[in-house]
């Protein structure tokens, strides 16, 4: 089984990408799942209903979320009902949506759980926690069990991934933008990266116009961020599993 795991996507210069792309990539990576990161799908900051549908349309079997999960307000009248839409499984008991979800493809029953880290973020509970009651709901109930994790730090996602090592098969890192070249199958069997990257404008500071950014930093004023135009690029990975359900290889693909 062969699962692609597409980093955050940034507005619609990166949902067109994909609309003209992951078709073509699922193909030539002969992929059976695709997970793509959606938190900042509309308008580079947030999820719509409308964007939703469009990444799903293009092939998304789960759709996960982030720090930005409730950016748009129109979120809370549908998540409920997303089927294949997951936010951070670590925000309080009560927050709409779930978690984690379980689909069945390829004669597999694949459980993606959704988690944001707690440095340098918003005050949430803690996801080791988190992550341990959800992989004791599903003893039994899933073949392959994959993890985003969106954090800030490094050291909070190494960390997750060690804790999770042999008990998943996937930790992958996301929300940073920037991909990074640390993919790695760790000795417990757990594929693991850092951070995915993003999908989205290359010449941009993490999807953004580069000129309000730097403004901003010079500055220390507000300014207003809008998505940058030009070439866009893939931050993604493809995990490779045998028929035993075992993790053979994670591949940058950008």
């Amino acid at each position: 089984m062969n699962i692609l795991f597409i980093g955050d996507v940034v507005g619609r210069p990166g949902r067109n990408y994909l609309s003209n792309n992951l078709g073509r990539l699922i193909e030539e990576n002969n992929i059976d799942f695709v997970i793509i990161n959606g938190e900042n799908s509309a308008g580079g900051v947030g999820i719509t209903k409308s964007t939703y549908d469009e990444l799903l349309g293009m092939g998304a079997d789960i759709i996960t979320l982030g720090n930005h999960s409730w950016a748009k307000k129109e979120v809370l009248e549908f998540i409920e009902d997303a089927e294949r839409l997951i936010r951070p499984a670590n925000y309080p008991e009560g927050t709409p949506g779930k978690g984690f979800r379980i689909v069945e493809k390829a004669g597999k029953r694949i459980a993606v759980i959704n988690l944001c880290g707690r440095v340098y973020m918003d005050c949430i509970d803690c996801p080791f926690k988190a992550v341990d009651k959800i992989l004791n709901e599903l003893k039994d109930k899933a073949d392959v069990i994959i993890v985003d994790f969106h954090g800030e730090a490094t050291s909070e996602k190494l960390a997750m991934g060690w804790y999770l090592d042999g008990r998943v098969h996937a930790v992958l890192g996301t929300h940073t933008h920037v991909q990074t070249s640390d993919e790695r199958i760790l000795p417990g069997g757990t594929a693991y990266i850092t951070d995915v990257g993003m999908t989205g404008p290359i010449d941009s500071i993490l999807g953004v116009e580069k000129e309000a950014v730097i403004r901003k930093f010079i500055t220390g004023m507000p300014a207003k961020f809008e998505i940058a135009g030009g070439e866009v690029a893939i931050g993604a990975v493809c995990i490779q599993l045998d028929d035993n359900n075992q993790v053979t290889s994670i591949k940058r693909i950008t």
